[in-house]
């Protein structure tokens, strides 16, 4: 069986094309669609001073994040389909695009060295909670 719609879920790190190349080579065989992920978060900043700026603090991380995204599609060599950002939990809001998109796989990748953190990363939340498979990646 191959995976045929596979979303890769991205950091803004150099690390991520990996990814991205992972996918790649999983898909080119049966010219699959790749999906680009990343989460962006949300400006702590909750003073009525910095109320004004919050707005553009979120345009500067979602134009950042889009361009980052659009490297790493070029640098992909392979047609990318969609390139979203999501704010919010990341294992509920991956559930929901795999549902969306009808993804059969979700890429992602592991930074964490310690094997206790292997565990209770943020990716074995997706895995608890995905209906499809996952890849984790260490990087």
């Amino acid at each position: 069986m191959g995976y045929r719609n596979v979303l890769v879920a991205v950091a803004l790190s150099p690390d991520s094309q990996k990814l991205v190349n992972k996918a790649v080579s999983i898909v080119r065989p049966y010219q699959g669609n790749i999906s680009l992920i990343t989460l962006t978060t949300e400006p702590e900043m909750y003073s009525s001073y910095a109320a004004p700026m919050l707005g553009d603090l979120r345009s500067v991380l979602q134009e950042e994040a889009q361009l980052f995204m659009e490297e790493l599609a070029i640098n992909a060599n392979y047609p990318i389909g969609s390139k979203t950002v999501i704010h919010g939990e990341f294992a509920e809001s991956l559930a929901y695009r795999c549902q969306q998109q009808h993804i059969d796989l979700v890429i992602c990748g592991n930074h964490s060295a310690k094997l206790i953190n292997k565990f209770t990363c943020s990716a074995s939340r997706l895995i608890n909670t995905s209906a499809v498979d996952v890849l984790i990646v260490p990087l």
